[in-house]
């Protein structure tokens, strides 16, 4: 599933609330937003922790990727998503969501053999729901500083 959509749409909210009604059925699932994922894997790679890692990511039933983008993936990053992407094909659902359209995720991996390695997994036998809207956030603000002035 890749879920699209503006900053404060709901994006993470309607992942997590995914997430928990899969747990609840009793399906693993790993949570990671994606700038926290390549810290932890890149920390991993140093200290030997590497495996034990790459074996909870790939090994959940459900992996949700939250907040994919806006920055370009390194080479390290690449070879990393690349191999946890490969890993989880046909074996586990992945979820990701990101304010990015699907067609500029192609420059954000940055080498386009990758990109299109990558992108193949993951893209064409996804389920898209691209949300609109206003953000979330300014509404219950709203709502907020109505309340308190009644």
């Amino acid at each position: 599933l890749i879920i699209t959509g503006p900053c404060g749409v709901g994006k993470t909210w309607l992942g997590c609330a995914l997430a928990q009604t899969a747990c609840r059925d009793g399906v693993t699932v790993a949570y990671k937003r994606m700038p926290r994922l390549f810290e932890e894997l890149e920390l991993a790679h140093g200290d030997g922790r590497f495996p034990r890692l790459f074996r909870s990511i790939t090994k959940a039933q459900l992996l949700i990727l939250d907040d994919w983008g806006p920055d370009r993936l390194t080479a390290t990053q690449r070879r990393d998503l690349m191999e946890i992407v490969e890993e989880r094909y046909g074996r586990g659902s992945t979820m990701i969501t990101s304010q990015l359209p699907i067609k500029a995720w192609h420059d954000v991996i940055g080498e386009p053999t990758f990109a299109d390695a990558i992108l193949d997994r993951i893209v064409h036998s996804a389920y898209r729901l691209e949300l609109e809207g206003q953000s979330m956030r300014k509404s219950v603000t709203k709502m907020d500083d109505e309340n308190s002035q009644t």
